[in-house]
C-alpha cells in the first residue's frame, strides 16, 4: 500500500533495545476497568488496537505482589506463576497483527492501601497513603532489607512477563502512582540513608531495578522508563529541571524513555481544560539527553501535528492512550490515506470513568470499546443485513446518527428523519457551550459516515407526525427523540416538583443553551445532576457577567466528575470567575426575590436574594411520539410495521456515551433473533472454583 508521503514518516520502523516497532504509533499503557475480573475482555480489546495497527500495544499497570494491591481499582495482576495464562492471552492477542507487547509493572507503594491483601503498605517515607478515597491507612517505612524484597520481586516478574511473551517490560515511574516515583520526588522521599536526599540517592533504586530488569529479560525484551516529568507543585514536588537531570543521569540505560505527567488527573486533562498537545512544552528536550527512542502523549489526533513532532525531533513515537480508544484503527487509516475517517477522541474522558467506577471501559465515540469480547463487536465492522425491509430512524442526535450509520453499513435501507435543520442532536447544542467544543466530533463524524452511504437518505427540517409514519412503508422504526431538561426541580435530591412560588424567574438548561438570558442580573443554578451541566452554565453566565450562586446537596460542585478526573478543576476555575459555592445546601422554595434553602445536615434554614433559578436536576424523555404510535398496535399491522423501538435519552436520559451504545446496539440486534429478557445478553468471565 502507498502511504501518503506526507504521512511517511509515521510508517518507519523503530528500534526498541533488542526490538523492532513497525511504526511510530504506540498505545502507552491505561486502565480500563475491567483486568484481573476480565482478561479476555482485554485480551480482545489490546487484540483490536494491534489489529487496527499500532505498532505497541501496552497493558494497564500489573501488580507485581499482593503487599502491594489497589483495590477497589480493578488493573491486572503478575503476583505469581498462575498469573501467566491470562498475560499471556493478552501478548498473544497483540502478536496476532504484528505488534509488538508491553507489560507495565507496578509496585504501588503509597498508592496501595491493600484492601483485599490487608498487608501493610509500604514506602520510602512513613505517611498516610495517597490514594483517591484518603483512605485511614498509613504505610511503613521501607528497610533495606523491604528494598531488597521489592527488587527481587519487580525481577521475579520481569521474568514472569518474558514467559507471558512480552516483548517490552516497564519499570514504571510515572504518574506519581508507584514506588519509583515515590523515591525520585522529595514530597514522599525524606530518608536519610543511601536512598534519600540528593539526586543520586533517590535515583539509586530506579537505577538498580532498570540495570535488573534488563538482566532478567535476559536481552529478549525492551525495558523501557516511564516518568513523570512534573507534578505541577512547584519547589514542593517534582520540577521538569530537575526530572531533566534524572534522565541524563540515566540517559542510555532503559531502551526507551516513556514521558508524562503527575498526576494522572495532569496528564489526561479533559479537552474542557487543556488542548492537544498541552504536554509539548514539558517533553521538548528530552530527546536532547538520550540516544533512545522517546514516547510522549498529548490526545493527539491529528496526524500533521504527530508528523510535525517527529520532524522536529521532540518525539520518535506518537503516544496514545485516550486517542486509541477512540479510533483503535487511527494508524491504519491513515495509512490507508482515509483520515476523513478518523473518529477523533472528544477528550471528555468517560474512559477514565470505567476504572474509576471499576466497570468495563466505555468511549462517547466508540461504543464497541470494552465490548469487543463481551458483545463481539468490532470498532469498524459489523454483521450483514439479515433482510431487505427497510428502518426509519426519526431523530439525528447520537444515538440515531450512531443507528443510521451501523444500519446503513449493515446494507440496510435507511431514512433518518430529523426535525431540526441540522444533525447532532444535543450534540450540536452543548457544544456550544465553554470547554465543549471538541464534543461536535461526536456529530461530524457520524456526519461523514452517513453521507458516505448510499443507502442512507437525511430529511432535515420537518417533524414527522404519529399520522404520517403510518402511511409510511416503513416496517421497522426507531425513535431516538432525545430528551429535554426539566425545570421543576426533580432530580437525585426532590422526587417531586419543588414549590417555585413569587415572582423569582425560572430558566432550564435548555433555555440557556438557546440563548435566553435571566432578566436580572442575580442566578442561583442548582446543582442536582452532579456532572458538567451545573458548572458548565456557571461558567457561562459568570464570563457574560451575571452574579452567580451554585448550590448543590453534594459536598461539591459536578461531583461526578471526579470519575472524569476535572472535578477539582471546574471548581477552582468557578472560584476563581467568582462563583459563590454553596455546598450541602438543599434548595427548598422560592419568594418574592429570594431563594430558599436548608441545611443538608441540620435542616438549618436560610434565603438568599436572586432574580432567577436555574435548576440542572434532571430530564424527561421525549417520548410523545412513541407513546402515540404505541397505543395505536392494533394498527401496526394494516400501516406493515413490525418493529417500533425507543432508543437513547428518549427511552431513559443519560451520557452522551450511552447514546451512542444505544443506537450501537439498536443496529447490533435487529433481526439477531429473540433475545430472551431471562438470559445474560453478553460474555462474562466465570471464576473456576479453587479446590
Amino acid at each position: 500500500m502507498n502511504v501518503n508521503a506526507r504521512y511517511a514518516i509515521l510508517f518507519e520502523p523503530v528500534r526498541i533495545g533488542p526490538v523492532t516497532a513497525k511504526n511510530r504509533f504506540y498505545q502507552v499503557p491505561h486502565c480500563n476497568g475491567m483486568g484481573y475480573r476480565d482478561p479476555s475482555a482485554v485480551a480482545q480489546m489490546r487484540g483490536v488496537k494491534a489489529e487496527g495497527g499500532w505498532a505497541v500495544v501496552c497493558t494497564e499497570q500489573v501488580e507485581i505482589h499482593p503487599t502491594s494491591d489497589i483495590n477497589p481499582f480493578i488493573e491486572l495482576r503478575l503476583w505469581d506463576d498462575r498469573d501467566i495464562p491470562m498475560l499471556a492471552k493478552m501478548a498473544d492477542r497483540i502478536h496476532e497483527h504484528n505488534a509488538l507487547a508491553g507489560i507495565e509493572l507496578a509496585y504501588n507503594g503509597l498508592n496501595g492501601p491493600n484492601l483485599y491483601g490487608r498487608e501493610v503498605p509500604m514506602a520510602p517515607t512513613a505517611l498516610p497513603v495517597a490514594s483517591f478515597t484518603y483512605d485511614p491507612v498509613q504505610a511503613r517505612e521501607m528497610d533495606l532489607d523491604d528494598i531488597r524484597n521489592i527488587r527481587r520481586w519487580h525481577r521475579n516478574a520481569a521474568v514472569r512477563g518474558r514467559r507471558a511473551g512480552f516483548d517490552l517490560v516497564y519499570v514504571y515511574a510515572g504518574h506519581a502512582l508507584g514506588f519509583f516515583h515515590h523515591f525520585l520526588s522529595r514530597r514522599y522521599n525524606q530518608r536519610t540513608d543511601e536512598y534519600g536526599g540528593s539526586l543520586e540517592n533517590r535515583v539509586r533504586l530506579l537505577r538498580e531495578i532498570l540495570i535488573e530488569t534488563k538482566d532478567a529479560v535476559g536481552g529478549a525484551c525492551a525495558v523501557p522508563c516511564r516518568i513523570s516529568l512534573d507534578e505541577l507543585m512547584g519547589s514542593d514536588g517534582l520540577e521538569r529541571a530537575e526530572v531533566e537531570d534524572m534522565i541524563g543521569m540515566l540517559a542510555e540505560l532503559p531502551d526507551l524513555w516513556d514521558v508524562c505527567l503527575a498526576g494522572w488527573e495532569n496528564d489526561s486533562r479533559t479537552s474542557r481544560f487543556s488542548p492537544e498537545g498541552a504536554q509539548e512544552d514539558y517533553f521538548r528536550n528530552i530527546k536532547g539527553l538520550t540516544t533512545k527512542p522517546v514516547v510522549g502523549v498529548g490526545r493527539y489526533t491529528s496526524p500533521d501535528r504527530m508528523v510535525s513532532l517527529v520532524q522536529k525531533g521532540m518525539l520518535d513515537f506518537i503516544g496514545c492512550a485516550r486517542p486509541s480508544i477512540a479510533d483503535p484503527f487511527l494508524p491504519k487509516k491513515i495509512e490507508e490515506n482515509r483520515t476523513e475517517d478518523i473518529r477523533e477522541c472528544i477528550g471528555c474522558n468517560i474512559c477514565v470513568s470505567g476504572d474509576f467506577t471499576m466497570s468495563p471501559i466505555r468511549c462517547t465515540q466508540n461504543p464497541a470499546m470494552g465490548e469487543e469480547w463481551r458483545r463481539g463487536w468490532h470498532p469498524e465492522r459489523i454483521r450483514p443485513r439479515e433482510s431487505e425491509k427497510p428502518v426509519l430512524v426519526i431523530g439525528g442526535g447520537p444515538a440515531g446518527m450512531e443507528a443510521a450509520q451501523m444500519l446503513g453499513k449493515r446494507g440496510y435501507d435507511v431514512a433518518l428523519a430529523e426535525s431540526n435543520g441540522e444533525l447532532g442532536g444535543r450534540v450540536s447544542r452543548e457544544a456550544s457551550l465553554p470547554g465543549l467544543a471538541a464534543w461536535i466530533r461526536v456529530r461530524d463524524y457520524r456526519l461523514q459516515q452517513l453521507i458516505g452511504l448510499p443507502n442512507v437518505e437525511l430529511f432535515l427540517g420537518h417533524e414527522l407526525t404519529a399520522d404520517e409514519i403510518m402511511e409510511l412503508d416503513y416496517s421497522r422504526i426507531a425513535l431516538a427523540t432525545g430528551s429535554y431538561w426539566r425545570s421543576d426541580g426533580v432530580g437525585h435530591h426532590w422526587t417531586m416538583p419543588i414549590a417555585f412560588s413569587g415572582d423569582a424567574e425560572i430558566l432550564d438548561p435548555d433555555q440557556l443553551i438557546d440563548g435566553r438570558r435571566p432578566s436580572g442580573r442575580s442566578v442561583v443554578i442548582w446543582d442536582d445532576d452532579h456532572y458538567y451541566m451545573a458548572g458548565v452554565l456557571a461558567e457561562l453566565l459568570a464570563t457574560e457577567g451575571f452574579s452567580v450562586s451554585l448550590v448543590t446537596p453534594a459536598s461539591e460542585v459536578s461531583t461526578w466528575t471526579r470519575n472524569t478526573m476535572e472535578q477539582h478543576v471546574i471548581q477552582r476555575r468557578l472560584l476563581e470567575m467568582g462563583v459563590t459555592i454553596l455546598p450541602n445546601m438543599i434548595l427548598t422554595g422560592t419568594d418574592d426575590g429570594v431563594v430558599e434553602f436548608s441545611c443538608g445536615y441540620t435542616g438549618a434554614e436560610t434565603q438568599l436574594e436572586a432574580d432567577c433559578v436555574v435548576p440542572v436536576t434532571s430530564r424527561i424523555p421525549n417520548d410523545t411520539l412513541y407513546r402515540d404510535l404505541n397505543s395505536r398496535k392494533e394498527q401496526w399491522s394494516d400501516a406493515g410495521i413490525e418493529l417500533l423501538a425507543v432508543l437513547g435519552d428518549a427511552q431513559a436520559p443519560a451520557t452522551i456515551a450511552h447514546a451512542v451504545f444505544a443506537g450501537r446496539k439498536f443496529a447490533e440486534e435487529l433481526d439477531s433473533g429473540v433475545i430472551d429478557p431471562d438470559c445474560v445478553s453478553f460474555r462474562r468471565e466465570l471464576v473456576a472454583l479453587a479446590d
